[in-house]
């Protein structure tokens, strides 16, 4: 293992880019390996077994692609998952879960609303996290049928846009003043959201926070590469259009079958 090693990157799909585009901006020398099971997704509707054996699915294939940290860019396999992972690998591991500390610590309503898939909402570490914050009334909504909208390339669908008003208007009715998306395929629905939702409410999701702590990680137990700034690489197993438009059309993506 050297420092010159590539970050690895995995998601169910191709959500988990916009965490790859906030580490890739904040550290663009370092070479960056991305995974989309997007065979397998959505990983939010699957069971914690089915979760924790994709998920270490994933890590085998970065490990053999010589990764020295791996993110695990998707929130349901983080809070699924996670745990087993760093019990049975020896590489550091950087997961994303809903940003519910910042949204409930600067609420003035005290009303805060997450968009996550079912696996998210439902895991143990979720619900650890949301009973910290007694004071704050969470609305948390499960996003059926966002993922696979976004799988299939339909971001700007009707359909997209109708399963989005019905979701978020509970939450503008309770009085939210923060939005916590809860998944790493929901930044791309923003400019969306931002047309459903009143301009008073913030929306929060963990791109930049996952970037930094991912810059920590190397800063204090890998080593940041020496190298000049390198080409990512990305890998999919179904439909190498969509993430492939996703990129703006920038990286050459490999479909292989794992």
């Amino acid at each position: 293992m050297t420092n010159n090693n590539p970050i690895g990157v995995f998601d169910s799909g191709i959500g988990g880019t916009s965490i790859w585009k906030a580490i890739h901006n904040l550290l663009p020398n370092e070479k960056t390996i991305y995974l989309a099971d997007s065979k397998n997704a959505p990983y939010g509707q699957r069971t914690k077994e089915e979760i924790v054996a994709l998920s270490k699915k994933n890590v085998d294939f970065l490990l053999e692609m010589n990764c020295k940290l791996i993110v695990v860019a998707c929130n349901t396999a983080t809070t699924n998952a996670i745990l087993e992972l760093r019990a049975d690998y020896d590489i550091p591991f950087i997961g994303i879960e809903p940003a519910i500390k910042p949204a409930a610590n600067n609420s003035k309503t005290q009303v805060i609303g997450i968009l996550a898939t079912k696996g998210t909402l439902n895991s143990e570490l979720f619900n650890k996290t949301a009973e910290m914050f007694q004071n704050t009334k969470i609305i948390e909504q499960v996003g059926y049928g966002l993922v696979q909208l976004i799988e299939d390339g339909n971001l700007n669908s009707p359909e997209m846009t109708q399963l989005l008003e019905s979701y978020l208007q509970p939450m503008i009715d309770a009085n939210i003043d923060y939005l916590v998306l809860g998944c790493s395929h929901y930044p791309y629905l923003i400019p969306q959201i931002k047309k459903i939702l009143p301009k008073h409410i913030h929306i929060i999701d963990s791109g930049e926070a996952v970037a930094r702590q991912t810059q920590n990680i190397l800063r204090e137990k890998v080593g940041f590469t020496d190298l000049e700034k390198s080409d990512p690489v990305f890998y999919v197993n179904s439909n190498p259009e969509v993430l492939k438009s996703i990129l703006d059309y920038k990286y050459p993506v490999t479909e292989k079958d794992f």
